[in-house]
């Protein structure tokens, strides 16, 4: 049988339904009053069923600015706060936080629906939800409208792409981590086929997805795009063509304005006629899937290592927050944070060890064009794939 007809075999299993987001992922949750996250209700329609969580400090400044975090599949909005910091930030340094959450009866492994059509079109499903949940925010804290960004992780950073490209009028940025690029996949066989193998595709045919996902004709949110080198999830390439999306939105050339490394890994810049980064690119060297972690520029740490929050030198959440423009003055001195870490219970241990995606990754691996400078790839071992499908329907309960 084809790739495609097994992983639609595999599908039909209840358990196993999960896979429809972005691989199997165990569960991540914050430890007890760890996040200020607050469940808000009564902000729309919410024709995508989504839940509302969100913090503002108290010394929220007047005409602030709003942060919209997705959180990645598994993962709930407060234990993807407590891995980034990004309460923290929005704390130290003056701005609103709203954070959507999935529901596992949308995805069964609380993944955004990042390639269901009826899900990522303007005005519709779970875009539209969180649209909702902006308007919210903006009206009930003073938000600036021109200063509302988004980011995400994996599911959510491909969420991320689906926002920026159908309410491109209401970001002024956003950052994608281990994301995928928006329009390339309609359904589940796509899908997985972009997180695998990461077709190259023209850069126009790109911009057209985005141009077409609604009549806006700018100006475009700028995009800051952060991938591993050694993901095994979702294929390094799609870093590539999300800033090749964006290039061609922009008008801007295909090779880097400017190239270096900040904090050990390599960065590349785009810039606009004024002199203003639009896109900029980072390739953390050897790091498997997930958010990097790391010290700030100033010296302190945001958030905690755990289940796809990966300590890899650089505090993405940090850089992505400077990118926003948001750092520049400090409402309130931050305490140090104690490095934490969040341990992955036993069931969660299981289900990382049989991840079907990374298993069916990389036994499909194909060349595929990289962001410059090239990754290094790390060195793989051979893999019992019948001993692998035998753990991961174990796991998922078919098999004793």
């Amino acid at each position: 049988m084809s790739l495609a007809k097994n992983v639609e075999f595999l599908r039909h299993f209840p358990k196993l339904n999960g896979f429809n987001g972005l691989g199997i992922y165990g569960r991540t949750t914050s430890p007890a009053g760890q996040s200020p996250l607050v469940e808000i209700n009564g902000f729309g329609t919410n024709p995508g069923a989504l839940k509302m969580f969100a913090y503002a400090p108290e010394q929220l400044p007047r005409a602030s600015a709003l942060v919209v975090v997705l959180h990645g599949c598994g993962q709930t909005a407060a234990g993807y706060d407590f891995g980034t910091g990004w309460s923290t930030l929005a704390k130290r340094y003056g701005f609103a936080l709203l954070m959507p959450e999935q529901q596992g009866a949308n995805n069964a492994n609380t993944c955004f629906n990042w390639f269901n059509p009826g899900d990522i079109a303007r005005g519709r499903g779970e875009a539209a939800s969180i649209r909702q949940m902006i308007a919210r925010m903006v009206a009930d804290h003073k938000i600036d409208p021109r200063r509302i960004y988004v980011t995400g992780l994996s599911a959510g950073g491909a969420m991320t792409s689906v926002m920026l490209a159908v309410y491109p009028e209401v970001f002024a940025g956003g950052a994608i981590i281990a994301g995928l690029p928006y329009g390339i996949a309609s359904n589940v066989r796509e899908a997985l086929g972009g997180m695998m193998q990461s077709t190259s595709r023209p850069a126009g045919k790109l911009g057209d997805l985005v141009r077409k996902a609604s009549k806006h004709r700018g100006p475009w949110p700028k995009v800051s795009v952060w991938h591993g080198s050694a993901d095994r999830t979702v294929n390094p390439g799609n870093a590539n063509e999300i800033v090749k999306q964006w290039l061609d939105v922009h008008g801007l050339p295909s090779a880097p304005m400017s190239a270096g490394d900040v904090d050990g890994h390599p960065r590349e810049v785009w810039w606009n006629a004024d002199g203003e980064t639009v896109v900029e690119s980072y390739t953390i060297t050897d790091m498997a899937h997930g958010t990097p972690l790391g010290l700030a520029g100033n010296d302190e740490r945001y958030g905690a290592e755990g289940a796809f929050l990966i300590e890899a030198g650089i505090s993405s959440s940090y850089h992505i927050a400077n990118f926003f423009g948001l750092t520049e003055r400090v409402i309130e001195t931050a305490k140090p944070v104690v490095k934490a870490t969040v341990t992955p219970s036993a069931a969660t241990a299981s289900l990382q060890s049989s991840d079907l995606a990374a298993t069916l990754w990389s036994r499909t691996h194909k060349p595929v064009h990289q962001p410059k400078p090239a990754p290094r790839e790390p060195k793989r071992r051979g893999i019992d794939v019948g001993g692998v499908i035998t753990r991961a329907l174990t796991a998922a309960g078919l098999m004793k």
